[in-house]
């Protein structure tokens, strides 16, 4: 209030100083708790802040010319005035239409504004003011607590709509059996217990509403998942399957449309902040303070974790040597200063301090260098030993490096669960012939696979150069090695290979069917 006195504002110099902090303080921390509640009430953050401006604007029109008018007119009952205050709007007008009256009047007669013996005057306002934004402070937070709590809005004020209404579930034909057996565990422990189960997800469901005239978006449809309390689960899919989504859902970011999850037996839609102490995330994209260091970063994701003292000492240094942030200074230096590498180094390592029971990890290697990723690798296969992960990527080599099992997601649904082996062995039932020749003997190469096996599928043709599938169990290997040595001794035979189907086949084996069932649902 000094500082604003030295302008010589006579609003703010000849009124009490105390009277004016306890008003404006009153009134701001009532505006946060009303921010609080009206959080609860929209679900979209324009039309939030669209009504909060039309409020601001409309109370002070409303304030200037009606309000005033009615405090000034002696036929207008006081009840009334009252009546009107308990809006925050016209409660915060009265307080400055008070303060400005004192100090006129104070200018032109008394030479003192507004003091704390004003207050008893009946033709004042503001002890009235004050009270009524107080207890308004205190209701509104403690119903805006309630209400978050009880997620009272996603009843009372979300429309459901039609897309919301559809079954979340894909028809069964589309459904592969370890889909469906997934879905049938889930469905059995909800009747027993979740015991020796870090994750499990029933029917889990997002659906986006509809934006600037687009039509409602369904990311994730309806996921069933259970993931013990060990091991590492992977989450394969091409760019907007749904896989952040999912775990948006799953570390708080956004509620679920349908369905639930539970995480160490707590549900995600009412023990989140229970969650949260046991949970680690390592997000898309990083989010640091460019101004902290690395170890900054560390000791205050460590205390969040209720780490404190030696301990958290421990754990940081032991964090910052797992992913070569230690040496050479790095540890000391500005996360700004950070490359793309270090960054992303420094979120896994975040997502991992405080010993988190189930950890979340969104693409980890994203932008890092062989060595810096092998060594990531080595840190996430200790760190699975005696925890849950979840983890995403578009590495094949890293899927099968790291995850126990792994769950191909196309177009919001899972198409198939297991491990890399069985989803090689079940989709994967052929060999890939690749031989290279002149382009005049095209031809020729092609009466020799065909002489092997009927069946065989051209994959690739490009210079000479051609890739067949063909059926593991229709052809042996020796068949293979004799008829490429009787080409050899006909034409030229530049190179050649046979190679098993890999993960990256299977992977883009099984986008590929699912679009049709994709396009359908």
């Amino acid at each position: 209030m000094g500082l604003i006195g030295l302008y010589r504002l006579g609003f703010f110099t000849m009124n009490d100083y105390i009277i004016q902090f306890v008003f404006y303080f009153i009134y701001v921390n009532l505006q946060v708790s009303m921010a609080f509640l009206a959080a609860t009430l929209f679900s979209n953050v324009k039309t939030a802040s669209v009504v909060g401006y039309l409020l601001v604007f409309v109370t002070g029109l409303i304030g200037n010319f009606l309000f005033k008018a009615l405090l000034e007119a002696p036929s207008f009952p006081e009840k009334w005035v009252i009546v009107l205050e308990l809006f925050p709007g016209f409660a915060l007008y009265r307080g400055l239409y008070e303060l400005q009256m004192y100090a006129y009047e104070g200018s032109v007669v008394s030479s003192r504004g507004m003091q704390w013996q004003d207050l008893d005057n009946p033709s004042n306002g503001m002890k009235e003011v004050i009270i009524i934004m107080f207890v308004e402070w205190l209701v509104s937070l403690v119903f805006a607590y309630f209400v978050d709590r009880l997620s009272f809005s996603r009843f009372c004020f979300k429309k459901p709509s039609t897309l919301q209404r559809i079954t979340s579930r894909l028809p069964s034909e589309t459904q592969k059996a370890d889909v469906i057996h997934e879905r049938e565990i889930v469905e059995q422990l909800k009747l027993a217990s979740t015991a020796g189960y870090a994750i499990v997800c029933d029917d889990i469901r997002k659906v986006y509403p509809t934006r600037d005239g687009n039509p409602p978006k369904v990311a994730v449809k309806g996921m069933s998942l259970a993931l013990p309390q060990t091991g590492c689960f992977g989450m394969l899919g091409p760019n907007g399957a749904g896989k952040t989504s999912f775990i948006s859902m799953m570390i708080g970011l956004t509620k679920p449309t349908s369905g639930t999850a539970l995480i160490n037996g707590l549900d995600i839609e009412t023990h989140m902040h229970e969650i949260y102490s046991t949970m680690g995330v390592c997000p898309q994209h990083d989010l640091l303070w460019e101004t902290l260091t690395g170890r900054e970063h560390l000791l205050f994701y460590g205390r969040l974790k209720n780490l404190s003292g030696a301990a958290l000492t421990e754990a940081v240094e032991e964090s910052l040597k797992n992913l070569n942030l230690f040496y050479g200074g790095v540890a000391d230096k500005q996360a700004g200063k950070y490359s793309g590498g270090m960054k992303r180094r420094l979120s896994v390592a975040i997502s991992l301090i405080g010993d988190p029971q189930v950890v979340f990890m969104d693409e980890p290697s994203t932008g890092l260098d062989p060595a810096s990723r092998n060594n990531l690798w080595n840190v996430v296969k200790r760190a699975k030993q005696d925890r849950a992960i979840i983890l995403t990527t578009h590495s094949m080599e890293e899927a099968e490096a790291l995850c126990d099992r792994l769950g191909i997601f196309v177009d919001g649904s899972l198409q198939c669960i297991a491990d890399a082996k069985e989803l090689k062995a079940r989709y994967g039932g052929s060999f890939v012939l690749t031989i290279t020749t002149t382009a005049e003997h095209d031809s020729d190469v092609e009466a020799i696979v065909n002489s092997l096996t009927p069946n065989a599928q051209k994959i690739y043709h490009l210079s000479g150069t051609q890739k067949f599938e063909v059926p593991k169990h229709e052809v042996r290997i020796a068949d293979v090695f004799e008829a490429v040595e009787i080409a050899k001794n006909r034409f030229p035979v530049h190179a050649w290979g046979l190679a098993d189907t890999t993960l990256e086949d299977v992977f883009i084996k099984v986008a590929r069917e699912a679009q049709p069932f994709a396009r359908l649902s």
